[in-house]
C-alpha cells in the first residue's frame, strides 16, 4: 500500500488545517491508519490513530480535543482535522498504515505501522 499526505501550510495560531491521507494500492478498509508528526531537533511523535473500519481513535494527550482523526474507506482517504493550532504543533506531518486484515480491529497509540508516506510541513505561526 502507498500512502500520500497532503494538505500542510501556514496558519495562524488558532487556526485550523485539514490534512488527507491519500491510500493506494490496496483497500483503505484493511489498514489501521495514524498521522505522526516531527518538529526538528524532536522526537518524532505519533498524534493520532484510527482503525481500519473507523470504529475506535486514540489521540496523544498533546493534541486531544483539538485534532479529529477520521476517514472515508469509499474514498480510501484517512483525515486529520486540526483546529485550535498552536506554535507547538509545526512540524512535518506524516500518516502511516499498518495491515488490520477485513474485520474491524481496534488500534492504539504505540501499535506498529509498516507504511509510510512523505510528509507534509506544517507551519504556525504566533
Amino acid at each position: 500500500v502507498q500512502l500520500q499526505a497532503s494538505g500542510g501550510g501556514l496558519v495562524q495560531a488558532g487556526g485550523s488545517l485539514r490534512l488527507s491521507c491519500s491510500l493506494s494500492g490496496e483497500s483503505a478498509e484493511y489498514y489501521a491508519a495514524a498521522w505522526f508528526r516531527q518538529a526538528p531537533g524532536k522526537e518524532r511523535e505519533e498524534v493520532s490513530c484510527i482503525s481500519n473500519k473507523g470504529g475506535n481513535t486514540d489521540y496523544s494527550d498533546s493534541v486531544k480535543g483539538r485534532f479529529t482523526i477520521s476517514r472515508d474507506n469509499a474514498q480510501n482517504t484517512v483525515y486529520l482535522q486540526m483546529n485550535s493550532l498552536k506554535p507547538e504543533d509545526t512540524g512535518v506531518y506524516y500518516c502511516a498504515a499498518g495491515y488490520s486484515g477485513g474485520r474491524e480491529r481496534a488500534v492504539y497509540l504505540g501499535d506498529v505501522m509498516d507504511y509510510w508516506g512523505k510528509g507534509t510541513q506544517v507551519t504556525v505561526s504566533s
